[in-house]
């Protein structure tokens, strides 16, 4: 585990992007949008490890959210075997490198001082001027031209501690947490954790970067990723959440399992929900629905069974969606989402053999057969699962094209209603047989 620290806007983002190869912690020149450790993995030189980004330090700073970020920052410290200390070049030695400095020196474990923004290297001398901070040899960089960067990671390697190479990658299961802003997502996944994995705040749009917790459950490897709230693309006028919303959006395509968090203190699902509900759907990922705050609700008025039964009749698929109703502020059922994870992965790589496949097909086309065209009669011959994540049938017609949609969803809730696939959506695609 290497953390970067260092006061706002020496380029510790940029840094990250440039260890882990690609564009995942958002880069502006505005101090302060890093807020939460944000974990990657890369490699260099064979090894393999965990690079994690922190936000700006303010030391000696009381406003609420400079202590927030400064306990982020600091866990990561905690958590790390190198640390590496951000510092500006252009700016020379600052007093606030100077206090982290101080800090740094008493964490009890390597720390490598790394002038970033040199971009005249080789000919510009002026990192030597921070070994006046007492860390050793400054180790001149710059981030966005990578100038520098490999001597850099062979440093870092060279201070990890001995240890066995690892083994090789378990199979994991990459949760995105989803909704709107503040319905408490990050609260959620720190109820999870048993700790403040991430920074919660009574202000909207506190979680800016995905950030990546890994958790190992009941032997399975799971990666949660708590997302910026996504609202309507009317709303969104501010250019740092717009780049947040991409970066979410980007998660939910990677996610094998999204848990969408709604308020249940609203009584009902939103437009916006579903939106973002469908956006997961469609993407082809696995879906729980978390309606938190349930503990807010009157039960006389709103009972679980009626907002998920609700749930289903105005949206479909949701139907076929596991809901938990949840407190991430006291700890109600959130174990339960879980177990659930866990299921739905499941769920959306089983795989049904062929012969089981063709005898449900053959058991729904004698219940209801497919309309004829032009007075022909249409007939599915064959069908068989060509894929998982999620399941996938390819069905044989003889006429492919000319199978409505309305009877393509017969059998879509045919083939639910037989397997079930519980949060996890399926795709039928109607292919041409060879001797129609």
């Amino acid at each position: 585990m290497v953390a970067v620290v260092g006061r706002p806007n020496v380029g510790k983002s940029t840094f990250f992007n440039r260890a882990i190869g690609r564009r995942q912690a958002i880069v502006d020149d505005r101090p302060g949008v890093t807020r939460d450790r944000n974990f990657a993995r890369a490699e260099w030189g064979g090894r393999t490890f965990f690079v994690v980004d922190t936000g700006g330090v303010i030391e000696g700073s009381d406003e609420p959210m400079d202590r927030a970020i400064r306990t982020q920052a600091m866990a990561a410290v905690e958590e790390a075997d190198v640390i590496l200390l951000l510092v500006d070049g252009k700016d020379g030695p600052h007093p606030l490198d100077e206090k982290l400095a101080e800090v740094l020196r008493r964490a009890g474990r390597p720390v490598l001082l790394v002038v970033n923004k040199m971009d005249n290297l080789p000919g510009d001398p002026g990192h030597h001027d921070f070994w006046s901070l007492g860390l050793g040899e400054p180790h001149p960089v710059s981030a966005i031209s990578g100038k520098g960067s490999g001597d850099l990671f062979d440093a870092i390697v060279a201070s990890f501690p001995p240890s066995a190479e690892p083994s090789e990658d378990e199979s994991h299961v990459r949760v995105a947490v989803i909704g709107k802003p503040n319905v408490g997502k990050s609260s959620f996944v720190n109820r999870l954790f048993g700790e403040e994995r991430v920074v919660v705040s009574e202000i909207p749009g506190t979680t800016r970067d995905p950030v990546d917790t890994p958790l190992r459950y009941h032997g399975r490897n799971l990666v949660f990723v708590d997302t910026a709230g996504l609202r309507r693309q009317s709303r969104v006028t501010d250019a740092l959440e717009y780049y947040s919303a991409l970066r979410t959006e980007r998660v939910v395509r990677d996610a094998d399992v999204c848990v969408l968090l709604v308020d249940a203190s609203e009584g009902e699902l939103h437009h916006q929900d579903v939106r973002i509900a469908e956006q997961a759907w469609e993407a082809g990922a696995g879906l729980i629905v978390v309606v938190n705050k349930w503990d807010l609700v009157d039960k006389e008025t709103n009972t679980a069974a009626h907002f998920e039964k609700k749930a289903g009749q105005r949206y479909p698929f949701l139907a076929w969606v596991p809901f938990v109703f949840a407190s991430a502020l006291t700890g109600q059922r959130v174990r339960r989402t879980l177990d659930l994870i866990v299921e739905v992965a499941d769920e959306r790589n089983r795989r049904i053999d062929t012969p089981e496949v063709n005898e449900a097909l053959g058991a729904l086309v004698k219940r209801q057969p497919p309309p004829h065209h032009r007075g022909r009669p249409v007939k599915l011959k064959y069908a068989t699962q060509v894929g998982t994540a999620p399941p996938t049938f390819a069905l044989f017609a003889n006429y492919p094209k000319a199978i409505p949609d309305s009877y393509v969803r017969y059998l879509h809730n045919g083939f639910r209603e037989r397997w079930s696939f519980a949060g996890s959506p399926i795709r039928l695609r109607i292919r041409g047989s060879r001797d129609s």
